[in-house]
């Protein structure tokens, strides 16, 4: 397994495979994504998980974090994570946060993230603010 900078559009398919597969792919763009940071995970140049960061002062949001249903479990997603969290605090990055669909939040919770305001939507999703701090 190997974590490495990808681009924006090297995302995409994987976005919309495991994120949003009834929407069309550009509902899986980021309008910043040519400002953020793409990280992917590779097996055997096979990219399986990814991960879009943008960086905002002392502050960096995770977006767009997906792995490929038949991958889950087996580590990536934890270790992606581990990955931004190191390279964020190198940055100077004090604060790491993101939307967290509802059923993902014991995920983040493993990171120290906490919950902050009340359940909120996005295209029918349920999601909660999560936020640590570095």
């Amino acid at each position: 397994m190997q974590i490495r900078l990808i681009t924006p559009e090297a995302t995409l398919p994987l976005r919309h495979r495991v994120l949003w597969p009834s929407k069309p792919i550009e509902f899986c763009q980021v309008k910043e994504d040519n400002s953020g940071l793409h990280f992917g995970v590779f097996e055997d140049d096979s990219l399986l998980c990814v991960a879009s960061v943008f960086i905002t002062g002392a502050e960096a949001r995770l977006r767009k974090f997906a792995t490929l249903h038949e991958h889950q479990g087996r580590g990536m997603g934890t270790g992606m994570i581990e990955h931004i969290i190191e390279y964020l605090k190198q940055q100077g990055v004090t604060c790491f946060w993101c939307d967290a669909r509802e059923s993902a939040q014991e995920f983040y919770a493993r990171f120290n993230m906490q919950k902050h305001g009340e359940r909120f939507f996005k295209s029918g999703e349920p999601y909660f603010r999560m936020s640590v701090e570095l």
